[in-house]
């Protein structure tokens, strides 16, 4: 794991935090609620006050910004009642189910719970992995790859299983685009296009929302930006978000998102040896680049994975503080 890796991880678990206490400081005169006391939360606060003091004022401000633009668009949470509201930080392994939310928030008196996916500067959907045994057609779709899907990627992964036993460095290897990256790249398309024809209702819909992470639970992407702003996205695909309570219509509102219905295309990107497109009707469009993800050679590679084409009612908001 580099350096950069370990910064980013302590700051996005001190990012948590602070949305933990922006929640905190801004409910605390308005209606009774109670913070979970789990691991999550424990090294959360921990990587908080690990970072030096002005950045710990600036991800408040920015936590602050998101959390009352997330208020305005549920009047759920700071509805005047009796019942305990409960707010909650999800442990990492929870995400290897699809569920992406860090912090979850719920009335259990009323059956009502939002989630809040929190990142801090970057927006990346997944950072999906393929090896040899990883079955991504399983894990993204619940369609088995085929076998010769495997038999493709095999001879670059048993070289890459050489140059691990021999702790070799990934900078070390000589044109490592043609001879890694760009036979995985193609076995994927191809195994893609494959799983894409045996169900292409279900794939297309299935794709989205194992990339949003969001499965069954809509939620909020609430980002963290060093140039002052905070983007609130939300990612209504279930119809869950937005609701009035039983005093109050949202603020702010938005409509669900329009899924795809068909894929247009997968290749590579103009020029790229390491990024692929795929592109989709009503507007979305997603890159996955592939890269390693330690110095030392794994037989594993990364998913850096974006969204490049987004539908019309895809809403953000963007908030100054």
């Amino acid at each position: 794991m580099t350096n950069s890796t370990i910064n980013s991880t302590i700051f996005g678990k001190a990012y948590e935090y602070a949305c933990i206490l922006a929640i905190s400081n801004l409910l605390h005169s308005v209606r009774p609620f109670e913070i979970i006391k789990n691991k999550s939360l424990e090294i959360a606060e921990l990587r908080f006050n690990e970072i030096p003091e002005t950045e710990r004022e600036e991800m408040l401000k920015s936590a602050t910004a998101g959390i009352k633009a997330i208020m305005d668009m549920e009047p759920c949470i700071t509805e005047d009642g009796t019942d305990l509201l409960t707010i909650s930080l999800q442990a990492d392994d929870v995400a290897k189910t699809g569920d992406i939310r860090d912090v979850i928030i719920i009335r259990r008196s009323i059956n009502w719970e939002i989630g809040i996916s929190v990142k801090h500067n970057h927006a990346a959907l997944k950072h999906s992995r393929l090896s040899p045994l990883i079955d991504f057609g399983k894990v993204w779709f619940n369609i088995p790859c085929s076998k010769t899907y495997f038999e493709d990627i095999k001879p670059t992964f048993d070289y890459l299983l050489k140059l691990k036993n021999n702790k070799e460095l990934w900078e070390n290897i000589k044109d490592k685009d043609k001879i890694i990256y760009v036979p995985i790249l193609n076995a994927f398309i191809k195994e893609f296009k494959n799983l894409y024809e045996q169900n292409k209702n279900y794939v297309v819909s299935k794709i989205i929302k194992y990339l949003l992470g969001s499965n069954d639970n809509d939620y909020y992407k609430l980002i963290h930006y060093n140039n002052h702003i905070t983007r609130v996205q939300p990612f209504n695909i279930n119809g869950q978000l937005n609701k009035t309570s039983n005093t109050n219509k949202p603020k702010t509102t938005f409509s669900k998102i329009s899924l795809p219905t068909k894929i247009l295309d997968l290749s590579f990107k103009t020029n790229s040896l390491t990024t692929i497109h795929l592109t989709m009707d009503n507007g979305w469009a997603i890159s996955f680049r592939i890269h390693n993800a330690s110095k030392l050679v794994e037989t594993s590679l990364k998913f850096d994975i974006q969204l490049l084409g987004q539908p019309a009612n895809l809403f953000y908001l963007d908030v100054k503080w």
